[in-house]
């Protein structure tokens, strides 16, 4: 009996709402735009989330980056003349002997990446293409988290030798490899050929890491063995006769090789980047020792390089956790937002819900007088308030899922729709058609069924 009588009163409250469809429209309106609000913020914190994560990847975790200054010379032709001319410092710049030094000295270095970068050109089959060949040691595919797809790494002698071989990104092998193996084919990268003994797996980099990060695209690179570019390609830390003597003094305390020893009235030449290496990258075990361990770094770098500060050191991890700190505060702003309309929301079924039960009180006092009791007033009342949330609930999640989809394809934003924050959304829906049903589904049963049907 008593579940004929909550499906009776289910059925009186859905002839309420589809007899004032645009009243009930309206009225969900809060609820609608409060859960589309909620999905649609979930999914852009999500998807800033998830980005975050990329790129960590794509930088490594818990590193220390070490880079090269290359600065332009600036000179005062007054100081040049004079005889007090305080004497310019030399620097050696960023060289092997710094790697080995910061795995002896300094304590809680997990590995170390030395890199030199060269622009050059890769030729095949007649086609052209300028690419960057990168050489590496084998630490450097563990940092960043570089698998194979195909291939092997470089083996102990290949390293040691300085081997004509070389691995190469997935662009690299699409580009000059559509339909053959690459494997053990040869590649000529600028003025030497490289063998090909392994492919990488692609690694996707969006434009916005690209720009925020300073990465370049992986997929176009061409590794090989640090020792194969110092030895077939440049080492620029050999200082040949001829660059000392055409020594250009450079900005900031620092030498530069490779000019042309022109006389004073000349434009001065651009300098020549005398490091060794191109990057360093120093992981360390622990996140908390991060900025200790660059403190340290810097102390002494500064007394292998004279004092001269050429050379820049980053920690990208702690950068991308400020980050997401960020992202995080504005993704609490935004939910607190959207919170604020599903309540609102909620107030406008209560206000709606109120105004009908003084347009119903007729009706009210009917159903009491031939036998209805209070809870069943209430289950009606609180069955037609919880129509309208759901039913919004339903449609706000449509809504948000449009949009999440928009601000990804238009705003270039990425965005990550989870089904937990469809169940939360549509969760707190339903629980405020609940709370803000309350009171008019109460007001409604306690009406006085003669005072009711003498109502006008």
């Amino acid at each position: 009996m008593n579940k004929e009588r909550i499906l009776a009163n289910l059925g009186i409250a859905i002839e309420a709402v589809l007899a004032n469809r645009m009243r009930s429209v309206l009225t969900a309106l809060g609820i609608i735009f409060g859960v589309a609000a909620v999905i649609a913020m979930l999914a852009i914190g999500n998807g800033a989330q998830k980005e975050i994560i990329e790129q960590i990847k794509l930088v490594g975790v818990n590193n220390i980056i070490i880079e090269p200054i290359v600065e332009q010379t600036e000179e005062n032709l007054a100081e040049e003349d004079s005889e007090s001319k305080e004497k310019k410092k030399f620097s050696p710049g960023l060289t092997l002997g710094d790697k080995e030094s910061i795995l002896e000295t300094i304590p809680g270095v997990e590995t170390i990446s030395p890199e030199i970068l060269l622009e050059t050109y890769i030729i095949k089959n007649g086609i052209r293409r300028s690419a960057k060949l990168v050489g590496i040691e084998p630490s450097y595919f563990d940092i960043f988290n570089f698998t194979l797809s195909e291939g092997k790494m470089f083996n102990q002698v290949q390293l040691e030798k300085g081997e004509a071989v070389c691995i190469i990104g997935k662009s690299i092998k699409a580009k000059f490899f559509p339909s053959e193996n690459p494997i053990g084919k040869m590649l000529k990268c600028g003025p030497n050929w490289l063998k090909v003994i392994g492919v990488l797996d692609e690694r996707y980099i969006s434009e916005s890491s690209i720009s925020k990060l300073g990465i370049r695209d992986y997929n176009m690179d061409v590794y090989t063995p640090l020792q194969t570019v110092l030895v077939r390609y440049k080492n620029r830390a050999m200082l040949t006769q001829e660059m000392i003597q055409g020594a250009n003094r450079g900005s900031s305390g620092m030498v530069f090789f490779g000019g042309n020893g022109g006389s004073d009235d000349e434009a001065p030449t651009t300098p020549t980047n005398y490091h060794q290496l191109d990057r360093l990258v120093v992981q360390v075990a622990e996140t908390e020792k991060l900025n200790p361990t660059a403190d340290v770094i810097v102390r002494m770098l500064e007394r292998k390089h004279n004092q001269v500060v050429d050379y820049e050191i980053e920690i990208p991890e702690l950068l991308l956790k400020q980050q997401q700190r960020t992202n995080d505060i504005f993704s609490y702003v935004l939910g607190a937002i959207a919170g604020i309309s599903l309540i609102v929301g909620g107030i406008g079924i209560m206000n709606i819900m109120l105004a009908s039960v003084l347009e119903r009180i007729k009706e009210i006092g009917l159903r009491l007088s031939i036998g209805a009791k209070k809870t069943d007033i209430i289950n009606q009342f609180m069955f037609e308030s919880m129509m309208i949330s759901i039913s919004g609930g339903f449609i706000g999640i449509l809504l948000g899922v449009i949009m999440a989809s928009a601000v990804s394809r238009f705003a270039d934003i990425p965005t990550v729709i989870s089904f937990g924050s469809i169940l939360i959304s549509f969760g707190v829906a339903t629980a405020i058609g609940l709370i803000f049903g309350i009171a008019p589904a109460r007001k409604a049963a306690m009406q006085d069924p003669i005072t009711s049907l003498r109502y006008e």
